[in-house]
């Protein structure tokens, strides 16, 4: 019996999807040719835009977030913002998020953890796979985890503040895959 056969219908339609991004990706591109100021020809293609990274299998994501503190909220930090001070940072850095502000730039100017701050997490019943450093959504404290698992790629959102769930402060969060 040929492999084929023996893939059952969910190889298939990978093999399908493979074939499709292949043809896709073999189909010649036309360059738009215009003359120059000094009659050669100028190419007018648009560079390529950068490769989106790969998609991550079902129950893996990647976040980055900023960490926000307060006085004593993060060990060996010395954080001089009060509660009431890093809840409104946290919100107001949120905000600038929502509004499309670049997240790498507010990363690196507010986070009390390290910047990045990219991090990669397998879901619950899920292996973080090997090779990479990814952890268990165990991991990490549960604010943090809830509030990563709950957005879609793209999507920004917080977790507060809470002794319990999430006691270095608040983390504003963002999907990246």
């Amino acid at each position: 019996m040929s492999r084929i056969f023996r893939l059952g219908t969910q190889g298939i339609a990978v093999a399908l999807v493979l074939a499709a991004v292949l043809a896709a990706g073999c189909q010649k591109k036309e360059a738009a040719v215009e003359t120059g100021a000094e009659g050669q020809p100028t190419d007018t293609t648009a560079a390529p835009a950068a490769a989106a990274p790969a998609a991550l299998a079902a129950g893996h994501i990647e976040v980055q977030h900023v960490l926000v503190g307060f006085q004593g909220s993060v060990p060996g930090k010395n954080i001089t913002r009060s509660q009431d001070e890093a809840k409104k940072l946290a919100y107001e850095i949120l905000e600038r998020a929502k509004q499309g502000e670049d997240f790498a730039a507010l990363v690196q100017k507010y986070t009390d953890d390290q910047s990045p701050g990219i991090y990669r997490l397998a879901d619950n019943g899920v292996t973080p796979e090997a090779g990479v450093e990814e952890y268990p959504r165990g991991g990490m404290v549960k604010g943090f985890s809830d509030a990563a698992f709950a957005l879609a790629i793209g999507g920004v959102g917080i977790a507060d503040f809470d002794r319990q769930n999430s006691p270095y402060g608040w983390h504003v969060i963002k999907r990246l895959r």
